[in-house]
């Protein structure tokens, strides 16, 4: 018997850390089939085309609205047969076109136990919190910044020699094994 895998498109903005984690991964139990991005210089394209993943780049500024670029992006998703989709560290939030054509079915990765520390720049807000614990939240995407459905959590010690740098490192980490896991009892057939 033919095992059928579940088509995934990630959304990334900057490096590509939790795409390459995914692609990598030998717990991975869906496909990649297709990685959508806003910024034409981001790293993560090149990795993408390293594993011979689809690559849609598109720049938002160059359509009239935001449904018009998520529309496009919707013809995309529907032609590869996208059945999910994963942000990974994809810096906008998602319009109603897609929420819509894909209820249910967008997860996120944020580094922060929510709804503690939303938006931009949890490991920083962590930080001047002065809090002895941050973590990874990966959740259900809804019409608000990192306020939908919470899936899984996992603590991170923040340490108090800690910077940015080495708590981000540390909250990657846990990042790159757990999100590949929860993704993958998500979307099982």
């Amino acid at each position: 018997m033919i095992e059928v895998r579940t088509r995934v498109a990630v959304f990334a903005s900057g490096t590509g850390t939790n795409f390459e984690a995914m692609m990598t991964s030998k717990d991975r139990k869906f496909d990649v089939v297709m990685l959508i991005c806003d910024k034409p210089k981001a790293h993560v394209i090149g990795k993408a085309a390293s594993f011979g993943v689809e690559t849609v780049v598109m720049d938002p500024k160059t359509f009239s609205s935001k449904e018009a670029y998520e529309k496009e992006i919707l013809n995309k998703l529907r032609r590869t047969n996208v059945q999910w989709i994963v942000l990974a560290g994809y810096m906008r939030i998602v319009g109603q076109t897609l929420l819509e054509a894909y209820e249910g079915k967008i997860v996120n990765v944020h580094p922060s136990l929510l709804p503690s520390f939303p938006g931009k720049d949890a490991v920083g807000q962590a930080l001047d919190a002065g809090v002895k614990v941050s973590g990874v939240t990966i959740h259900y995407v809804d019409d608000g910044v990192d306020t939908g459905p919470i899936i899984a959590q996992e603590p991170v010690t923040v340490f108090p020699n800690d910077t940015r740098d080495s708590l981000q490192e540390r909250i990657q980490q846990v990042e790159h094994v757990l999100y590949t896991r929860v993704i993958s009892e998500l979307t099982k057939q």
